[in-house]
């Protein structure tokens, strides 16, 4: 066997290699018998048999057998039990035995990914462009083939969704019946969710009552609110995310209510757009108690008609008739839906698509002669006419379409009003009427050119009822930290000029920002015996814990609209 130190090779001499004993305990074999079965540069079947090289940058030393009788100049004769071999630094990381690959079980010294995977989701391509999901192939689906039922649905609620929709439900939101939080969920989560993907693939999975909570309402009534238990809430939210592509792929394109990637401003926007064009007349329409009047017949039909998992229908139909627990006593629903749940706006979609959304745009292909323009958001809806028969004509329909599915128009919220720049023109001697929707005040008006201009203001409703709140809870905060209330404030100014901050409405956002002002002032010199400040330490108070200026937010409704 020829040594590191040689140069030439020396011919090899072919026998049958030396078995490995160490394997049994036996140890008499010396590493030097071991490395003499191989020839150089020879690779074995086994790791164990791989020779052991010399240290980086050294020669080694050289064995007897390599050297002779006579030693070399600089080499040593050493016993063949002594001589041993080691390799150069290992370069690739040794893998393990097992075939199975796990998270846990890095190869090739590859760390775990960072950050938290997406339920059920490949990895992005060489391109940089992420490949489709299990929902987003079913919206996919849905699209292609929009006459087909979808049927096995329900094999998607798995624990990879249950724990996606988990963590996107709100830390902080009210508990249900049972009095469990987010945080206590979380304890044990796998378990539990494992638990509850049992349950919902055997059947044997039945909600909660849900607990009626009952909130103020801007014109004085009270709002009932339905708050399901957090074991519920996380399954609703895994089902909207399966059946939420399926029903964006149908759903029609003046609905902007409670829908991924559309808001509030989105149909104010196509609301202003409308009624720049040739509009004059507009039917300002509400429906009556919808929530509660939902028909669970009507409902059960509607999604059948696209759904045809029988075990995902009747899941929907559990929460639909899951009581609720008002005053200590449980009491069953026949109709309705809880306004406050999570599935409840988009089962509320879909009831109005059959019943309202498809009705109407077929009326306007058949029998519009002008132009017809509709913009909903939830159960609150907009139509812009252009000739007043049609609007008129337009109401009396669609009372009669809406009590075919169980349900009725506002009597004192659904109106005909004469509205638009053919509107403003016409009447001469008064100015046309307004009407209200999402937080807005809609108002014919001119600009400095004369030109017509739709100018929106925030509801004269909605600011006296922001401003009686939000006075009761500056002063129930009166004795806090002045640090601490200053930026409570702050915040709440902010968050309104987020929603309200649109052009046409600088003068609402001042006179609001000088209202908090005005009730903070006032309540935070109550503290003391001493009522009154002057005007320098006013000022001074003003320097120090000013509050933000109003701004304007949004930009045109047709600069946005139009870049969509």
């Amino acid at each position: 066997m020829s040594g590191p130190g040689d140069r030439a090779s020396k011919p090899f001499s072919p026998r049958e290699p030396t078995p490995y004993m160490g394997a049994e305990g036996h140890d008499d074999e010396t590493d030097a018998e071991r490395v003499s079965a191989f020839p150089p540069g020879s690779k074995s079947s086994a790791r164990s048999h791989t020779p052991s090289a010399r240290k980086p940058g050294g020669l080694g030393v050289c064995s007897s057998q390599s050297c002779g009788s006579k030693s070399r100049e600089g080499c040593e004769p050493h016993s063949a039990a002594h001589v041993s071999e080691e390799s150069d630094v290992v370069v690739v990381p040794e893998k393990s035995t097992k075939t199975w690959v796990t998270p846990v079980e890095p190869m090739e010294e590859r760390t775990t990914a960072k950050g938290k995977l997406a339920a059920r989701n490949t990895l992005p391509t060489q391109g940089g462009a992420s490949v489709l999901t299990d929902l987003q192939r079913i919206g996919v689906r849905a699209k292609q083939k929009p006459k087909e039922q979808l049927t096995n649905l329900l094999h998607h609620i798995r624990l990879p969704l249950l724990k996606e929709a988990f963590h996107r439900l709100r830390r902080n939101a009210a508990a249900g019946v049972d009095g469990v939080t987010w945080s206590e969920y979380e304890q044990q989560l796998d378990e539990r969710l494992l638990a509850l993907q049992d349950r919902v693939h055997r059947g044997s999975y039945h909600p909660l009552p849900v607990r009626r909570v009952l909130i103020p309402k801007g014109d004085g009534r009270m709002r009932p609110l339905g708050i399901p238990a957090l074991e519920d809430k996380v399954l609703q939210q895994a089902v909207r995310m399966v059946l939420e592509p399926v029903y964006e792929a149908m759903f029609v394109g003046f609905s902007y209510g409670f829908r991924p990637k559309r808001s509030q401003h989105d149909a104010l926007d196509a609301l202003a757009v409308a009624i720049g064009r040739r509009v004059s007349w507009v039917l300002d329409a509400d429906i009556q108690s919808f929530f509660d009047s939902i028909d669970h017949e009507w409902m059960k039909r509607f999604i059948e008609h696209r759904i045809a998992d029988r075990r995902l229908v009747r899941l929907l139909m559990k929460w639909l008739h899951a009581g609720v627990l008002e005053d200590g006593v449980v009491r069953a629903r026949e109709g309705g839906t809880p306004q406050g749940g999570i599935i409840s706006p988009l089962l509320a979609n879909i009831y109005l698509h059959y019943a309202f959304d498809l009705w109407v745009q077929q009326w306007r292909k058949r029998h519009a002669r002008g132009d017809l323009y509709v913009v909903r958001y939830a159960d609150d809806f907009i139509l812009c006419l252009q000739y007043e028969e049609e609007a008129r004509g337009l109401h009396r329909l669609l009372g009669e379409r809406l009590a075919q599915f169980g349900l009725a128009l506002h009597p004192e919220k659904t109106r005909v009003v004469r509205f638009g720049r053919f509107a403003c023109a016409d009447s001469q001697e008064s100015k046309p009427e307004t009407f209200d929707f999402l937080g807005f005040t809609h108002i014919c008006s001119k600009d400095r050119r004369g030109r017509f201009q739709l100018k929106r203001q925030t509801a004269r409703k909605k600011r006296n009822a922001k401003l009686a709140s939000l006075t009761q809870q500056i002063r129930q905060r009166r004795h806090e930290p002045v640090p601490v209330q200053h930026r409570w404030l702050v915040s709440v100014i902010e968050g309104h000029d987020r929603y309200y901050g649109v052009p046409t409405n600088y003068r609402a956002l001042r006179n609001f920002h000088c209202a908090v002002e005005h009730h903070w002032h006032r309540w935070l010199q109550r503290r003391s015996q001493k009522a009154r400040w002057s005007r320098r330490k006013r000022a001074r108070f003003v320097a120090c814990f000013p509050l933000p200026l109003p701004r304007i937010l949004h930009p045109w409704p047709s600069d946005r609209f139009h870049a969509r």
